[in-house]
């Protein structure tokens, strides 16, 4: 009898929760499927879409000035003196560096030859005719295990050097010989600037240092704000006047006084979320007229800055990390994506959009980044990622010629006395 009674009160709880479609329980997770389906994301970054644009517009270029240096504390190399036709005259052999991911390193360009280093930081000079004057390396047993990279600057007779380990010494030109060595807190990552008696480099903590060139004394430093990440761009500085302005790892454009070390101005360009976030933020070195300041980043940002007071002029969506050319009223510089822009240096308008990578099929094309870039008396010069150098005019921007430089790493191309240099692992190109 208790079976029976039991059996029936089952029965009645199973039919009020049939599975038909008004039953309650089914109707609560239809809802719950409908709400999912109706989510909608947000936040979600848009890929800008790049496109050529005003491809008949030609410059002239026929009264174009000529720069004829190679170091200049504004970073403003403009148009330099080469139309060559890259036949290649020469290599600069030394032993390939280790642990690479890229070649942003620069030779020193004597009138009578170079200056680079090797995987273990021995200092070479070579004449014109690529043989060896001297090879130095101040660095001890330990020291060279850790492979040092050098950055160089010529001071008349003497050889200014910060590296990558936290060393930075002085060196005669004629021999080699040390003349003075210090070793900093941290490692550096910039470029080396030059004031009368001063030199200023900054370090991976995103410190300013400001030396004396007669011993390496230190004169005085600024810390900037610093990220908790170390980033994979190198910092760049300009001098002009009485103040040295320099960009760091988050982003912050700063000016200081060179005698005081005091902020001028600061402009952050970036939001503070950027600090956990360096190794994927990537800005191009600093390049000044004397009156504006221009950079671009990975961001799709490019900025004119005033140069006396830190205010932007103007910002236009760009996506480049490498150096601007200043050229006149005009600024060249190439996308990450390979397009090659034309804009007005007052307005920030763009004149002209060309597709330098069009002969790379797509699949081919994800995987090619520009290194940097150069221009001739009539041509721009880019080299690639994939070991290859662009020629296109500066005219029309139209493609002119495809150079294989090598199968792995080259830096960015420079040109000196008439002649184009880049640098592979292992060697150093000259073009005629």
């Amino acid at each position: 009898m208790n079976k029976l009674i039991f059996t029936c009160i089952a029965l009645i709880f199973l039919n009020s929760c049939s599975f038909n479609e008004n039953s309650k329980i089914w109707k609560d997770n239809e809802n719950n499927l409908n709400t999912k389906k109706n989510v909608t994301k947000v936040l979600t970054k848009k890929k800008k879409v790049i496109s050529e644009f005003n491809q008949g517009f030609k410059l002239d270029f026929s009264k174009i000035k000529i720069n004829n240096e190679i170091i200049d504390n504004q970073n403003n190399l403009g148009s330099q003196n080469y139309k060559g036709e890259l036949i290649k005259i020469s290599n600069f052999k030394f032993s390939k560096l280790d642990e690479l991911d890229q070649l942003n390193f620069e030779p020193i360009f004597l009138s009578n030859g170079i200056i680079f280093f090797d995987k273990k930081g021995t200092i070479i000079r070579y004449d014109n005719n690529n043989k060896v004057i001297w090879k130095k390396n101040h660095y001890s047993k330990a020291e060279k295990k850790l492979k040092p990279k050098l950055n160089f600057l010529v001071d008349g007779k003497n050889l200014l050097v910060t590296d990558s380990i936290s060393k930075y010494y002085s060196v005669n030109i004629s021999t080699g010989e040390l003349n003075w060595s210090k070793n900093n807190d941290y490692p550096f990552n910039s470029s080396i600037k030059k004031y009368k008696d001063k030199i200023f480099v900054i370090d991976y903590k995103n410190i300013l240092r400001c030396y004396k060139i007669k011993d390496g004394s230190e004169y005085w430093n600024l810390q900037t704000e610093d990220s908790f990440t170390i980033s994979n761009i190198k910092y760049s500085l300009i001098i002009y006047n009485n103040n040295v302005i320099f960009n760091n790892s988050i982003g912050d454009i700063t000016a200081v006084d060179i005698e005081t070390g005091l902020i001028a101005w600061q402009l952050p360009t970036q939001s503070s979320s950027i600090i956990n976030e360096t190794y994927n933020f990537k800005s191009s070195r600093l390049v000044s007229d004397g009156n504006s300041i221009f950079f671009s980043n990975n961001k799709n940002e490019f900025y004119s800055i005033d140069l006396k007071t830190g205010t932007t002029n103007w910002i236009n969506e760009i996506n480049s990390n490498i150096r601007p050319v200043l050229i006149g009223n005009f600024i060249f510089t190439i996308s990450n994506e390979g397009y090659l822009f034309l804009i007005d240096k007052n307005k920030g308008n763009i004149l002209r959009i060309t597709d330098l990578f069009f002969n790379y099929k797509d699949k081919k094309r994800k995987n090619v980044s520009p290194i940097g870039f150069a221009i001739g008396n009539k041509n721009l010069y880019l080299t690639n990622s994939d070991g290859k150098m662009i020629v296109a005019s500066i005219e029309d921007g139209n493609v002119i010629h495809i150079e294989k430089v090598s199968g792995g790493l080259i830096s960015e191309p420079f040109i000196y006395n008439k002649n184009l240099y880049v640098v592979r692992n292992g060697s150093i190109v000259k073009y005629d």
